[in-house]
């Protein structure tokens, strides 16, 4: 069968890598053009669209993309035509996805969203286009189930990928590599913007821990002239790039960029502050219109404040000197993070491998509609 998959961002290419080594090993004759990165290239797609030429963050900065944006949709669907494939999968990226799935469902192609938009978040209306456009949606956190079925709207349940590609990690790789010294794990994001406002801030407090080495992990789609100046004042900063994975296994503690980065951290048992900011504008719009209690996937799937936010005015160098003390020397908190961190594991795997049931499922509707 032949399967076209948009992801627009790097979690986006990690789950799709993984769904399409699954779909392969079930379909071996599995014909795949996809959006993503290098990770699902790697896989076996065909990539024609890099995320790193879609990913634009906050209301500003898409609306000073605005032209290059409507050509990559037009550019997407005149091949989506050519391609001529059995299914769309779309992963995330819902400001460029769902109009895609209702461009495909007018051409009367079968529409699968794998990860859904966080329509629980913000844009709860996104709800109506979804069952109007998507024949099948696969979530992975298990608070959507009941949110969908609110909305009257059946979806799967399939666990978080996540959970497995971690343990793999562990189960598999040898993790020696970096030195014995205490090690603070950096992960400033994977957007230029948001490195440039948040890197600064995060590594302001180097001074005060001179015990630990502080290491940054690089997105795979920044250039390392980027990081070379942002990091010019930071004597004797180390950074990594496509070790992130490395980095949480021997780290003790972590400050983290809200997203998929937060899950990653706790799954490999790693203390954290989850930090966020954003432009002026963009953070006062999106409060207004956010209706979630937390910003990080951690505190949302237990439903309470398991990590420390410092998000916007409250990300300061002091807030982050405290709270980084605290994941680091307050033996009962972080006893009761490890606790909770367990608890978390336990929500997200209820259903094995993610990754193989999504594509189970996707096989499965494929096949029952032919």
């Amino acid at each position: 069968m032949k399967y076209y998959i948009i992801a627009g961002e790097a979690s986006g290419d990690l789950h799709g890598s993984n769904l399409i080594k699954e779909l392969k090993t079930l379909d071996h004759s599995a014909d795949i053009r996809c959006w993503g990165g290098d990770l699902m290239q790697t896989a076996g797609g065909q990539v024609v669209k890099h995320y790193r030429d879609l990913a634009f963050m906050g209301f500003i900065e898409v609306l000073k993309n605005l032209s290059t944006i409507l050509s990559n949709l037009k550019f997407c669907k005149e091949d989506i035509a050519r391609f001529r494939p059995d299914v769309v999968i779309l992963i995330d990226y819902p400001g460029f996805n769902l109009r895609i799935a209702r461009w495909a469902k007018e051409k009367h192609l079968k529409v699968i969203y794998y990860i859904s938009p966080q329509v629980w978040a913000w844009k709860e209306s996104r709800i109506k286009t979804i069952k109007q456009v998507v024949d099948k949606m696969l979530v992975i956190l298990p608070f959507e189930k009941e949110f969908y079925a609110r909305w009257d709207y059946k979806v799967e349940y399939i666990g978080h990928p996540l959970v497995q590609v971690v343990d793999d990690f562990v189960t598999q790789h040898n993790t020696g590599n970096l030195s014995q010294r205490l090690v603070i794990a950096v992960l400033p994001g994977s957007r230029k913007q948001e490195v440039a406002t948040k890197l600064p801030l995060m590594l302001s407090v180097m001074k005060d821990f001179p015990d630990h080495r502080f290491v940054v992990a690089k997105a795979p789609s920044i250039d390392d002239d980027f990081y070379r100046d942002l990091l010019k004042p930071y004597a004797g900063i180390e950074t990594i790039r496509n070790q992130t994975y490395e980095l949480l296994s021997q780290a003790q503690a972590a400050l983290v960029t809200s997203g998929t980065a937060t899950l990653e951290t706790a799954l490999f048992g790693v203390p954290q502050v989850v930090c966020y900011k954003g432009s002026a504008i963009s953070y006062h719009i999106a409060k207004r219109l956010v209706k979630i209690k937390y910003i990080s996937l951690v505190n949302l799937v237990m439903d309470k404040n398991v990590v420390t936010e410092l998000i916007q005015n409250d990300l300061t160098t002091e807030n982050i000197r405290k709270e980084l003390h605290q994941i680091l020397y307050n033996t009962q908190k972080i006893t009761a993070l490890k606790k909770d961190y367990a608890t978390l594991k336990s929500l997200l795997q209820q259903n094995g491998n993610a990754s193989a049931r999504a594509a189970q499922e996707i096989m499965g509707f494929l096949q029952a509609n032919v």
